[in-house]
Parts: C-alpha cells; structure tokens; sequence
C-alpha cells in the first residue's frame, strides 16, 4: 500500500473516530457475514459503529490522542467499537451479543483513559454504571439524609396535630377533656 493511501486511511480513522474518548477492541473474525450485517444493523439502531481497522495505522492515527491506550492490545484483526452514550452502554450491548455470536471475539476496551483487557474485562465494564446512572445514585444518596430529616421533623408534628384536632373535635361536641393522671 502506497504512503499517500496510508495517510488517506489515517485521516479516515482520525476523522471518523477520533472524537470518541472511549472504545471497545473486538474482533469479529470467524463471525459470518449475515451475522456481521445483523450486528452491526442493531447497534447502528443504538447509535453504535463498528470499523475494522488495520493496527498499524490505528496505532499510527491515535498516537498521542484519547485511544493511544488501546495499541496495545492491537494485535491480529481488529475492529473498534464505538459511539453510543458510552462505552459501558457498548460493552453491555457487546457482552448482550456474544452470547448469540459466540465467534465475536472481545479484545479489550477503553474508558476515561483506563485500559480493560480481554473478555474479562470488557465483561467487568459491563458491569459498571453509566454516567446517568451515577449522576442518579448520587442525586438520591444527597436527597436520602434530607429525606430522612424532614421525616423525622414531620413526625412529631403529625402527632402533635392529631391531638389538637382530637381535643378540637371533643370541644366542638360539647364533651369535657378528661385529665390523664
């Protein structure tokens, strides 16, 4: 392959992938080609891209960037995983999708800078909350103790005003308060 076609390719992944701070590495060799149609239709649906790239030119067009990490676990064929809310969203799609492709074939994924190796890891990342779901646990642990505080103010004044309008309902009746020893 010529240089100038090199470099065409380098631009290619660095325009179409280079906005993505977060990616999952797999490898779709063996996978069939209906399968790999079907895959890619019903990530596409999710806002997810898969792109086969060639490793020594990936490596080439991340360097210095966001996904330089994932060089090395570049090896044999590669496709990069991408796009989506995050790439815990795509690792759970993936991890969804192995069990029905089992030639998908998981080489490692990239989140904030930290590298996860192999199906293991990809699996644990999986596993973790996506930043809407750990905005939304934090929001209720802050939410949690105030709840818990006006409860706690409520309580006793739901008490207190029960009485009142026990005693209240008595007067208005006519009937005398009895006096509790």
């Amino acid at each position: 392959m010529s240089k100038p076609v090199k470099e065409l390719i380098m631009k290619q992944y660095a325009a179409r992938i280079g906005e993505h701070k977060d990616a999952v590495l797999v490898s779709i060799r063996g996978v069939k080609a209906v399968d790999n149609n079907k895959i890619r239709l019903g990530l596409s649906k999710k806002n997810i891209k898969i792109s086969m790239v060639r490793n020594a030119l990936a490596r080439k067009a991340f360097e210095g960037g966001a996904l330089n990490a994932l060089n090395e676990i570049m090896v044999g064929s590669s496709a990069l995983v991408y796009g989506g809310g995050s790439a815990v969203e795509v690792a759970r799609e993936l991890v969804a999708l192995v069990a029905k492709y089992p030639a998908l074939e998981f080489k490692g994924a990239l989140l904030d800078g930290m590298l996860f190796k192999g199906k293991a890891g990809v699996i644990e990342l999986s596993k973790f909350p996506t930043k809407d779901e750990a905005i939304a646990d934090v929001v209720t642990l802050i939410l949690s103790p105030a709840k818990k505080l006006a409860a706690q103010i409520k309580g006793p004044g739901a008490g207190v005003a029960g009485l009142v309008k026990a005693i209240e309902t008595k007067l208005e009746k006519g009937e005398a308060i009895a006096k509790v020893a």
